[in-house]
């Protein structure tokens, strides 16, 4: 079912669209901004983890040969 308006309706609708449009253009790139803030927070917290859990184990490794070296085998 179409619906036909009246030509000053048709005015009024483009009117209202066109202020409308930057509107919706600002906050779809602030919500994009936002999603590659979201993705860049989630990387560092990936690589943070990563950095921490191997450096963790170089530690242990460390530890483990001076102990070995420090009583060897009686």
């Amino acid at each position: 079912m179409t619906q036909s308006h009246s030509m000053s309706r048709q005015t009024a609708e483009i009117a209202f669209s066109s202020p409308q449009a930057p509107f919706f253009a600002k906050n779809h790139a602030l919500d994009k901004l936002e999603a590659i803030t979201q993705s860049r927070d989630a990387k560092t917290q990936r690589l943070r983890e990563a950095r921490q859990a191997k450096e963790l184990a170089d530690r242990s490794a460390v530890t483990s040969a001076l102990l070995a070296k420090r009583n060897p085998m009686r």
